[in-house]
């Protein structure tokens, strides 16, 4: 649709949408419309949840995952493994990791993987970071969780360097997963036997 025979406030919401990943500009028509038809209270119940989303949620200062309490509830609960350490691209794997109940340990979320196609070098994620906690001491095992895709292999294969001397056990999950998959969409049971089969690094 052309712009000039739409009202500002609609076109302005479909180019919006159309600036989500795996939403094109027929799609963001299609929402915008939705919305246009729905009732004011599921607009307007949209609109708030996305303030909420912006104003209640941050990254844990340890961790990097999303949570409301600081830090989040993860690293706040001594009853996990304080040993065991489970490094991951995005929050999303660490709810697809604690759906199987196979990991009781700590996370560490980089928020993304290596990647000089799009220009993403170690400095644009939480590298830094996760070599400072590994340097501060008390991790015995670190089990590299990246996406098994060309992406998630590079950052595997750079934070095994970053990580090498520090006496701490690499490992990586069990290859049952599916080459160019990501961890969010792959089944639990297929994720607590990666899980289960973890291997070292070499």
């Amino acid at each position: 649709m052309a712009g000039n025979v739409l009202p500002q406030p609609v076109q302005r919401l479909i180019d919006e949408f159309a600036r989500l990943p795996g939403i094109g500009p027929k799609s963001a028509s299609r929402l915008t419309f939705y919305l246009l038809r729905a009732a004011d209270e599921h607009a307007f119940a949209l609109a708030e949840a996305l303030r909420d989303l912006k104003e209640r949620t941050h990254f844990c200062s340890i961790c990097f995952n999303i949570t409301e309490k600081e830090p989040c509830l993860i690293c706040q609960d001594a009853g996990r493994d304080q040993t065991l350490l489970c490094v991951v691209e995005e929050p999303l794997d660490v709810v697809a990791l604690e759906r199987t109940h196979a990991f009781n340990g700590r996370y560490h979320v980089l928020h993304g993987a290596i990647s000089p196609v799009e220009g993403i070098g170690p400095e644009d994620l939480r590298i830094a970071e996760l070599v400072q906690r590994v340097e501060q001491g008390g991790f015995n095992e670190i089990i590299i969780a990246t996406n098994p895709t060309l992406e998630g292999d590079s950052t595997a294969l750079y934070l095994q360097r970053r990580l090498a001397g520090h006496g701490v056990k690499l490992r990586s999950l069990a290859r049952g997963l599916s080459v160019g998959g990501d961890l969010e969409y792959t089944d639990e049971i297929t994720l607590r036997r990666a899980l289960e089969g973890r291997q070292d690094l070499h």
